[in-house]
């Protein structure tokens, strides 16, 4: 992205009052977006999902930790089956996603519990999750369908491949690199009712930009995003004081 050419501050405060309408614009949007999302209708979970996290074995409605309400973060995992070296670790970019989470206790605050689900090994997400410095509840759904009838697992001997809404035949078309064997970011909402628990809204893919924190920040500056996001590696690489 080109400099931002100089002019006087007359034109700047011009073209920043246009560029605000456009803004106005994009929020009432959202807003209306946001409203809809909270309208969707909602269905019961009765399928029985085990997952394993630092205290042991819990089922869905024990992650809710007691609120309301459960969000969980497909977090994609770089298994060491994959045959490249120093794998067995969290994806980069699902990893530059969680930096961004920050303070849980707003979250809490509002009835909410964040949690990160991977289908990977309880002993394998708990080093890595020490090693970035993460407080954040982090579950193993290894060993169970959780992935895969949420669609951020794929095996076609399991179920037709599934991502976005999208069905086998389009991924052929528009998003090759879904395969058997592979796993997809992607975000799950839960809502706890009278002892029951309910699937309310799942998202994947350019869906999950909006918990981009950095990009936010980025996307005030003249440079703006700069990098892809699969462009950013884990935190603790990055050359002592860049």
């Amino acid at each position: 992205m080109s400099i931002p050419r100089v002019v006087s501050g007359q034109e700047w405060r011009a073209a920043r009052t246009k560029l605000l309408s456009k803004e106005k614009e994009l929020t009432h949007a959202k807003d209306a977006v946001d409203a809809a999302r909270g309208e969707l209708p909602m269905t019961e979970v009765t399928k029985e999902y085990t997952f394993t996290g630092p205290s042991g074995s819990v089922g869905l409605a024990e992650m809710f930790e007691g609120r309301r309400q459960l969000i969980t973060y497909h977090f994609m995992w770089r298994h060491a089956e994959s045959g490249c070296p120093g794998e067995d670790q969290g994806c980069p970019t699902c990893s530059f996603l969680v930096d961004s989470i920050g303070e849980q206790s707003h979250l809490h605050g509002c009835d909410t519990t964040l949690a990160l689900v991977s289908r990977a090994p309880a002993a394998s997400i708990e080093r890595f999750r020490k090693r970035m410095g993460w407080t954040l509840p982090w579950y193993s759904s290894a060993g169970s369908d959780f992935n895969y009838d949420f669609h951020v697992s794929f095996d076609a001997a399991r179920a037709p491949l599934e991502y976005n809404y999208q069905d086998t035949e389009a991924l052929e078309r528009a998003a090759p690199y879904i395969r058997s064997g592979t796993d997809g970011p992607g975000v799950s909402v839960f809502l706890r009712e009278d002892g029951r628990v309910y699937h309310t809204y799942s998202a994947y893919a350019r869906g999950l930009d909006s918990l981009l924190g950095t990009y936010r920040w980025l996307e005030l500056t003249p440079l703006g995003r700069q990098r892809h996001v699969v462009e950013f590696p884990h935190h603790d690489t990055y050359p002592v004081g860049s």
